[in-house]
């Protein structure tokens, strides 16, 4: 079942997998369905979870059920855990909106749920992260994840989320990154998307973020926590929720 997995994920388009994925839902929940693994978001259990990635494919990542991955559920456990996310009164901005969430952040009560992209077809509000349309200070909660990696201006991007955010509220801003790199890498004279993805780990991306990553949110103002949530976690919970051991979590402060 693992080759057949691996061998639809190599050979089918990414949106037509997608959509292919959303539509299989609820099949391969029935079909993989065992005592293994837990996805903590919808609290289902698994005999093994999907494997996903390009190039060099991660195994029993991808959650049958939500679709999440390792970040999702680390995430999911952490403003579960340690924030009032899911009871207290909150405006939030979600860039990009993923599908393992929306629905469920959607449904929240307590929540004044606004999301924005430039493509998405979830996004309430179409909007360039580098011009945003919102007014200062307007969000008590941003949840930008996995976008940063494909902004030319980054920098750009990381003063809009500042100037938009509420003073003491909270964004959340998950990239992916190379934690044995000091520093940021990024080369634009690379234009094959072959190599572009075999390097960057998606031929979209344009850099791999370094351990650099949290002090360049500081200087554009925010105070950084590096949260190593997987060492806060049961070892046995890490396992089973399939969760990426190491994955920092950036929570950013105004």
């Amino acid at each position: 079942m693992k080759k057949l997995f691996k061998f639809i994920l190599n050979t089918i388009p990414r949106p037509l997998l997608i959509r292919l994925s959303y539509v299989a839902r609820p099949i391969l929940a029935l079909a993989l369905k065992g005592n293994n693994f837990i996805d903590p978001i919808d609290g289902k259990s698994f005999k093994m979870f999907l494997p996903y990635g390009y190039g060099n494919q991660r195994n029993n990542v991808l959650s049958p059920s939500t679709l999440s991955l390792e970040r999702h559920r680390l995430l999911w456990i952490y403003l579960k855990n340690e924030t009032d996310f899911f009871t207290a009164p909150k405006k939030v901005l979600h860039f990009a909106p993923e599908q393992a969430f929306y629905k469920l952040f959607r449904n929240q009560k307590n929540l004044d749920y606004t999301t924005t992209d430039l493509f998405s077809p979830l996004a309430d509000v179409k909007a360039d992260i580098c011009d945003l349309p919102f007014e200062d200070n307007s969000y008590d909660i941003i949840l930008c994840n996995h976008v940063l990696e494909h902004i030319p201006d980054d920098t750009k991007a990381m003063q809009e989320l500042y100037r938009v955010l509420k003073p003491g509220g909270m964004g959340i801003f998950q990239i992916p990154q190379d934690l044995s790199r000091a520093t940021t890498f990024s080369d634009d004279t690379i234009t094959d998307q072959k190599q572009r993805a075999a390097i960057f780990g998606q031929y979209d991306h344009v850099r791999i973020y370094g351990r650099d990553y949290f002090e360049k949110l500081r200087t554009i103002g925010f105070k950084v926590v590096e949260e190593d949530y997987t060492k806060k976690i049961a070892p046995e919970l890490v396992e089973k929720y399939c969760l990426a051991k190491g994955e920092i979590i950036p929570v950013c402060y105004k």
